[in-house]
């Protein structure tokens, strides 16, 4: 089946996806550093790059909100951060979905942001029930728990046994990462040949909008 993409190579690597998760992880400014205000935001590492931002932000924001010596307060605004990096995360990997699929011409450019792009999928190839954004999030995570397992192995505060114990999960989750990456590549390769596509895959997540959360509306009607 003749391939519909208008390129011979993919819109992105895996490997390179991984290089520049464990790049930022490696900057002792990230995930604090400002975000570039002229930021092309038709450029697919853009988003790629703030996915794993909010990722970061987020994973930092849940070890905070399991304090038990602080005040109710902060732990509350701790969970309200939570709720704004969730939705800018998601926001970042359905981008990096619209995109993607511009760049291998499966879907209509003029339509991609709108909540059902016209998808120009060949005839013939399969439904991937998972998009390539998903994985590159998943990525992002995965990134940040080989980042934070590595850290565990090098404590001096525990004892060896925590260190070995440490250095199992780490290869572990190394392998984990790379079977994903390796998944992100073939789908990105089916794609790319025509055998198969994914969709963008809105996630409405109703609970940030006080137009659809009850509880928010209930809120508003007794104002």
């Amino acid at each position: 089946m003749a391939s519909t993409a208008p390129t011979q190579a993919p819109p992105l690597r895996a490997v390179d996806v991984l290089a520049l998760q464990d790049r930022l992880l490696a900057d002792a400014t990230w995930p604090a550093a400002a975000v570039d205000d002229h930021a092309d935001l038709l450029d697919l590492w853009h988003w790629v790059r703030t996915n794993h931002r909010f990722n970061s932000l987020l994973w930092a924001e849940e070890d905070l909100a399991r304090r038990t010596q602080v005040a109710d307060a902060d732990i509350a605004a701790n969970k309200r951060a939570i709720d704004r990096y969730n939705q800018a995360r998601n926001d970042a990997t359905e981008r990096v979905d619209e995109l993607l699929l511009q760049g291998l011409g499966l879907v209509d450019a003029q339509s991609a942001r709108t909540d059902a792009p016209r998808s120009l999928a060949p005839a013939g190839a399969r439904l991937n029930s998972e998009t390539a954004g998903s994985m590159v999030d998943r990525l992002s995570i995965m990134a940040l728990k080989v980042h934070a397992m590595r850290q565990q192995t090098q404590r001096r505060d525990v004892d060896e046994g925590h260190r070995a114990a440490s250095r199992v999960k780490l290869e572990r989750l190394e392998e984990q990462r790379r079977d994903l990456a390796a998944c992100l590549d073939a789908l990105l390769a089916d794609a790319l040949a025509g055998r198969a596509y994914f969709k963008v895959y809105r996630q409405f997540k109703m609970y940030n909008d006080p137009r659809f959360n009850p509880v928010l509306v209930a809120e508003a009607a007794k104002r």
